[in-house]
């Protein structure tokens, strides 16, 4: 997650209760003041405010968080009257900063921009981070414990700390993020919006969508994992398919035959060779004068992969780093180690209740095993960072099934995914595509999960221009369809 400067801009905001429109459900919410959390060029007129809404709209008890936003408006005086609303993945990343990059777009100069931070992420009030879980996975490292027994233990002392300020954790889901949506476009008085998310909020918005329709122009879903996808029994294989996807790469394009040649089953041999067995690395701590030999499995191996598949620019490197690691060059697993004992925190609080709430509750254990007896170079393997044991912990109540059923929607929808995306594969811009038959796909070939860049910037913006136009590629690695 990223943290931010402070631009202490302020607007005088203030609107009362009204009664809302009975066709639509977002209430007018109280505004409050609030310094603009990002540094945004200061030739545009910016708005910052904190959007007070209830923490747990299934009880009456008058408690209200603080969820703030940032509206950049755009310096076009004929600018269009639907603005683009943006809220981040994860679940449990902060939002504010996209306004920083929307600021030098092409799309600022057509309409304005809104970023909406999600309760319980970083710049919300109360946001739900805290250093418990990290602290117990740092301890697992330091002192050679059995990892999943010390997250259990970090996530028992995590939701207590958080219970202890008074936190409902039950508040924090899906079904409450798409009210408090809701209720800000209701605040603003905002009647025509463009809907813009990634990976977990591409499921979010079109959640958003599915509440009431009446507002919504246009839907940007950048990798998007719908709501209706189980990740916890998808996301294993995904990884599994995106691998795969790239070995065909290198046995097709690559003239070192001896080092490259079937890197696909000398791969899974050695990931399954090395089920069970435990690693020694020294490693030494920032600051620290003593080395710790530290206990590393197959796990931290594959978590340097997974890591470095999110990373377009460095997927390339992954067929030689496969190589290396076979020959027992485990070198690699000090930047993970470097992660997990510099600040790492784990799964935020909003994370583990989204994903509780949205995920865990709905999966089946019993499609996960068949999973790991498919791939099982995987087994034991949590590629998800909130698991079922966790969740066991956490206990928060599922969001409404309701939410989570797939509906049909004539809305214009931009669909994008990479090839090689490990996480939401481009299956699930398929799928959205079914129940949404005017939406357009994008696949960028060799790219994985949150396309960005220029070519999708003017993708992007042709689409905003006019959503039912078909959108054109004069470039073989970017496929329209």
């Amino acid at each position: 997650m990223n943290r931010f400067l402070t631009l202490p801009l302020l607007i005088s905001l203030f609107i009362s209760f009204f009664t809302p429109a009975r066709s639509q459900p977002g209430v007018v919410r109280q505004l409050e003041t609030c310094p603009c959390q990002v540094k945004i060029d200061s030739t545009f007129r910016t708005r910052c405010a904190y959007l007070i809404v209830p923490e747990n709209r299934k009880k009456k008890n008058g408690k209200t968080i603080k969820l703030p936003f940032i509206l950049v408006e755009s310096k076009n005086p004929a600018k269009k009257k639907d603005p683009i609303l943006f809220t981040g993945g994860g679940p449990g990343a902060s939002s504010l900063g996209w306004v920083q990059g929307a600021a030098s777009s092409l799309v600022i100069n057509d309409r304005d921009c809104i970023a909406f931070e999600q309760r319980g992420t970083y710049y919300a009030v109360p946001n739900l981070d805290g250093p418990e879980l990290g602290q117990a996975i740092q301890e697992a490292y330091r002192k050679n414990l059995n990892k999943d027994s010390m997250e259990v233990v970090g996530v028992k002392r995590y939701k207590k700390a958080l219970e202890a300020k008074g936190i409902d954790l039950a508040g924090y889901n899906t079904d409450e993020t798409v009210s408090d949506m809701h209720d800000l476009l209701a605040t603003l008085k905002i009647d025509s919006v463009n809907l813009l998310g990634i990976s977990y909020s591409g499921g979010l918005m079109s959640a958003v969508l599915q509440r009431d329709p009446t507002r919504i122009r246009s839907l940007i879903l950048d990798s998007p994992l719908p709501i209706f996808v189980p990740i916890d029994e998808d996301e294993p294989a995904n990884f599994a398919e995106a691998l795969n996807i790239l070995f065909d790469h290198v046995e097709r394009d690559s003239t070192d035959k001896a080092r490259y040649g079937n890197l696909k089953a000398h791969f899974e041999h050695y990931f399954n060779s090395i089920e069970g067995k435990t690693f020694t690395f020294p490693y030494l701590e920032k600051g620290a004068k003593d080395t710790l030999r530290v206990q590393y499995t197959r796990n931290e191996l594959l978590d340097y992969l997974v890591n470095v598949m999110y990373n377009a620019s460095r997927i390339k490197h992954i067929p030689y780093i496969i190589t290396e690691m076979i020959q027992g060059n485990h070198h690699y697993v000090k930047e993970v180690l470097d992660s997990k004992l510099s600040g790492y925190s784990g799964p935020s609080g909003m994370r583990l209740s989204v994903y509780c709430a949205d995920q865990t509750a709905y999966h089946s254990e019993q499609v996960k095993q068949q999973l790991y007896d498919a791939y099982p170079y995987l087994r034991g393997y949590h590629i998800n960072d909130v698991y079922q044991p966790l969740c066991d912990c956490w206990k928060v109540p599922p969001i409404n099934p309701n939410t989570k059923r797939p509906f049909y929607s004539n809305k214009p929808a931009l669909l994008v995914d990479g090839e090689l995306d490990n996480a939401c594969r481009p299956l699930y811009i398929d799928r959205i595509h079914h129940y949404m038959p005017n939406s357009q796909r994008v696949l960028f070939k060799l790219r994985s999960h949150g396309v960005g860049g220029p070519d999708w910037a003017r993708l992007f913006q042709a689409f905003l221009t006019n959503p039912y136009q078909k959108l054109k590629s004069d470039k073989p690695e970017i496929v329209v369809y």
